[in-house]
């Protein structure tokens, strides 16, 4: 508790060389806790909303999400475009599969009278399309076996939509707006609100859900984006459900066994790994820069400690004449360096902490630093400072007392 004391002391006494010397570890620990911070944060965000997407869904689809092998982006056009009558197919062919949708994409507007909304995500879908996709109806209902019999022209709005065109979204239920081409259409549900989301794939706050025939009439499929959504029985693993729907495809486009794929099966779980990837990767940068600011800071704490011992010197002698042992004297000049870098890292904590609030309040995800990052910061701290500090303790400890005690 003396030396703790005594460290204060000093502290206090030079207030512009410690505040210069904790700048570098000040800066190191705001680098290492901001950047996992805001990638763990990232990451579990991107991970919930992978997972909304279901662990066990492949998008079939022409394109690849991924092209790991640079496949030509030409013969990706060349390929066929998935079919409705395959999505029929494939659950006749593959006993293992759950459900099976399919989609067609468009973006165009919605009017209500002289009102128009831009920009709106047209979703044009298949039966199983909601077992797959997991989103809650607010108001109204959802899209009924009749309406995809007989192509209804009802469709389901997300929040957002009924938000701007009707103000309250419950009074959106039972009008009529028109969509593209002027296409008349009448609202039976609305969406229940969403928010923002890393991955923002589907982005129901801002689309219409309609059967795929009547989405037809306003666009062709072929330049709608048509893809096919599968998702496996529980406790099927995705390369079982991979390597059936091979077969089933193949068969599908009568390929010959000498013929590549024409087609993609892009599942969730390989884009998960993926992103885990390029997340390490992110970390490992940061945690470059923060190594050379710790280093930086480490010199600067050093430093300190060195011209610390030179003006205690006779202090130090007249302790040892008195009886202070050598692992008193090192512990004592530890204790004060390893303060140091704490003094340090809880400035650099702080700052952390105001960024994430700041961060919040910009991005679509909620930035927060997890106890075992604290823990790992004030590890960081007490390390460094003990590597700061041993060289100058070890000099103060091994000091002969006659000589110190002479020294001015």
């Amino acid at each position: 508790m003396t030396s703790l004391k005594m460290a204060i002391q000093e502290f206090r006494s030079n207030k512009l060389r410690t505040f210069l010397s904790l700048l570098g570890i000040t800066f190191g620990i705001f680098c290492i806790i901001s950047v996992l911070a805001t990638i763990n944060s990232m990451k579990i965000a991107i991970q919930n909303d992978i997972k909304s997407l279901g662990s066990n869904t492949i998008f079939i689809d022409k394109w690849e999400y991924r092209n790991d092998n640079n496949y030509p982006w030409w013969k990706f056009i060349k390929r066929p475009a998935p079919k409705y009558d395959e999505m029929k197919q494939l659950k006749e062919r593959v006993p293992i599969l759950a459900n099976a949708s399919f989609l067609m994409g468009d973006n165009s507007t919605v009017e209500l009278g002289s009102d128009v909304l831009s920009g709106v995500n047209y979703y044009g879908v298949s039966e199983d399309f909601s077992n797959i996709e997991k989103f809650n109806i607010g108001w109204g209902r959802y899209l009924q076996q009749s309406d995809f019999d007989h192509a209804s022209n009802s469709i389901v709005i997300g929040y957002s939509i009924a938000e701007k065109i009707f103000t309250n979204p419950e009074k959106a239920i039972g009008k009529i707006v028109r969509l593209k081409n002027s296409k008349p259409a009448l609202i039976i549900g609305v969406i229940e609100k969403q928010g923002q989301s890393m991955m923002n794939m589907w982005d129901y706050d801002n689309c219409i859900i309609m059967a795929h025939n009547f989405m037809k009439q306003m666009t062709r499929v072929e330049y709608a984006q048509p893809r096919i959504l599968v998702e496996g029985k529980p406790n099927i693993s995705i390369p079982a459900l991979k390597d059936e729907l091979t077969a089933a495809m193949r068969s599908i486009h009568k390929l010959s066994p000498s013929q590549e794929d024409d087609y993609a099966l892009n599942d969730i779980e390989s884009f998960s790994k993926f992103m885990d990837g390029i997340f390490a990767n992110i970390n490992i940068g940061g945690w470059a820069i923060a190594a050379l600011s710790l280093i930086v800071g480490m010199f600067g704490v050093a430093n300190i400690m060195f011209v610390t011992v030179r003006e205690r010197t006779s202090q130090i002698g007249l302790k040892k004449a008195i009886g202070a042992k050598r692992s008193t004297i090192l512990s004592e000049f530890l204790l004060e360096s390893a303060f140091l870098c704490i003094i340090g890292g809880l400035i650099g904590l702080i700052a952390v902490f105001i960024l994430t609030a700041i961060f919040s309040s910009m991005f679509s995800f909620k930035v927060f630093i997890p106890a075992d990052i604290i823990a790992l910061a004030v590890g960081i701290c007490l390390v460094v400072g003990v590597l700061a500090g041993i060289i100058p303790a070890f000099i103060a400890a091994k000091m002969d007392p006659v000589v110190a005690i002479r020294s001015k």
